[in-house]
């Protein structure tokens, strides 16, 4: 089953900040498609199939309920992606622009993960986790956020240190555009 089949439709129950699939052929085929993680897997292989729900962070459930491809339930109640929208945005700071930039890029066919470990909101791939490193480490913030000169230098201390660009994405709220600033070392 293609996941962009939109006969597709995935069952997605959200508990807390995570949500969770718990069919395994569903699960299975959105993790093919790097989507979410087995739970309790700590570095699950893409060509490999698992008994374990799968677990999706909140960007992946809205991104694939706006896609047409997911059924979302709240407490067993059956919501619609705006009313997902406001969940998320009532339980994450900034949501609505760290989801735009997670949709600018997914939709651009980059993969997209947590970026907390790396001192960031989102590790980005090219290719996908288990093929590569990912390249880029993304800080969102709205275009109103006052910006430090510490914070830039933090975020390149970070890319330095695990070998990864930088990327600072400064989300415009009232038009939505986004503005990519990449940090990169050099030598002098």
């Amino acid at each position: 089953m293609a996941i962009y089949d939109k006969n597709y439709i995935a069952k997605i129950d959200v508990v807390g900040r995570k949500s969770l699939v718990l069919d395994k052929i569903q699960s299975n085929t959105l993790f093919k498609q790097f989507y979410g993680k087995p739970l309790s897997i700590s570095k699950p292989k893409i060509d490999q199939s698992y008994q374990e729900p799968l677990v999706l962070s909140m960007y992946e459930t809205l991104y694939l309920c706006k896609k047409g491809l997911a059924e979302v339930n709240i407490n067993g109640e059956s919501i619609d992606c705006n009313k997902l929208w406001d969940f998320c945005k009532s339980v994450s700071h900034d949501f609505d622009v760290k989801y735009r930039v997670y949709e600018y890029l997914r939709d651009r066919n980059y993969i997209i993960r947590g970026g907390t470990k790396y001192g960031a909101d989102f590790t980005v791939y090219t290719v996908g986790p288990g093929y590569e490193h990912a390249p880029y480490v993304i800080t969102v913030v709205a275009k109103e956020h006052k910006i430090k000169p510490t914070d830039i230098v933090a975020l390149g201390r970070v890319s330095h240190s695990v070998r990864k660009h930088s990327v600072l994405a400064i989300v415009d709220r009232d038009d939505n555009n986004i503005r990519y600033i990449v940090f990169k070392w050099i030598k002098l």
